[in-house]
């Protein structure tokens, strides 16, 4: 009886692997055949090298270079800003938190990962931008560096969740020999847990980037959405927030329409790129 449960688990478990992968090719496929009609007729290296977006004149205005490296400058912001938050809160919760108020903690952070992304928004439109036009007397508070430090807030609960679990496993393997040998708590942290927990860090930094530069709602709600060269007090468009705001009104099987697919194919290009780059330098570090 167990057996036989324990194969039919098993050969589930397998088919609902592989329909995931097949889901996620199809997705891949369709996106790349819709995307494949826009570069017949512009292509894809003017693409992405040049950089004027304007859907009402001709194909060769459809380029999104500027947009590319608001994507890239968006994400990058809240990267610089959320790591070292997110590693030293990782740090005092796995060495320095009882058990009890670490487990509490977890799940308040936990819960800020549910938080809808336009809750986010709002309150980055309401709170953040206005700051910025009555502290620093900006034209418009919506920039880089308001999409960045919301962004840095939003992907918080990944780098926190994803660094503590390696961290803690470290502590607990190394704390006790630590003390045995009379070692500070401070000392194991410094140079044990952090320096034993690089990988941890590096697959933290590689999920929040990709959570930074797949986000659309919060960040086309605080980042003025004009697609120019990106200044980090200045507006910019990230690939996300172009396809969502002007997917609506393309009209379908159009050149416009088409090339916000080609958008979405550079975008999962560029996210695989990332990941495949961080892979072999995961692997060169780990080789040291």
């Amino acid at each position: 009886m167990w057996e036989v449960l324990d194969r039919v688990f098993e050969k589930s478990i397998k088919l609902l692997a592989v329909l995931s992968l097949l889901l996620l090719s199809f997705i891949i496929l369709f996106i790349f055949k819709e995307s494949l009609i826009f570069f017949r007729a512009v292509p894809i290296l003017k693409f992405i090298t040049r950089n004027t977006w304007n859907p009402l004149a001709a194909p060769e205005n459809l380029s999104i270079l500027n947009i590319i490296l608001g994507t890239l400058y968006v994400s990058i912001v809240a990267i610089i800003i959320a790591l070292p938050i997110g590693v030293g809160s990782s740090l005092l919760l796995s060495g320095y938190v009882k058990e009890k108020p670490r487990l509490i903690l977890r799940g308040l952070i936990d819960v800020m990962a549910g938080v809808p992304s336009v809750i986010y928004g709002f309150i980055g439109l309401l709170v953040l931008v206005k700051f910025f036009e009555r502290v620093f007397d900006f034209s418009s508070g919506e920039s880089v560096l308001a999409g960045g430090i919301l962004l840095s807030i939003m992907v918080l609960p990944y780098i926190i969740s994803t660094c503590d679990e390696t961290m803690g496993k470290m502590y607990e393997k190394y704390s006790m020999v630590a003390k045995a040998l009379g070692i500070s708590k401070g000392y194991i942290i410094r140079t044990i847990v952090l320096s034993q927990s690089i990988k941890g860090i590096t697959a933290a930094a590689v999920l929040a980037l990709g959570r930074a530069m797949g986000e659309t709602m919060a960040v086309m709600m605080v980042i003025g959405n004009a697609p120019i060269m990106p200044k980090l007090l200045g507006k910019c468009q990230t690939i996300p927030s172009l396809i969502a705001l002007e997917m609506g009104m393309a009209e379908v099987g159009s050149l416009h329409y088409h090339a916000l697919f080609a958008a979405g194919f550079v975008l999962m290009a560029i996210l695989l790129i990332i990941n495949i780059a961080l892979f072999y330098i995961k692997r060169s570090m780990s080789q040291l």
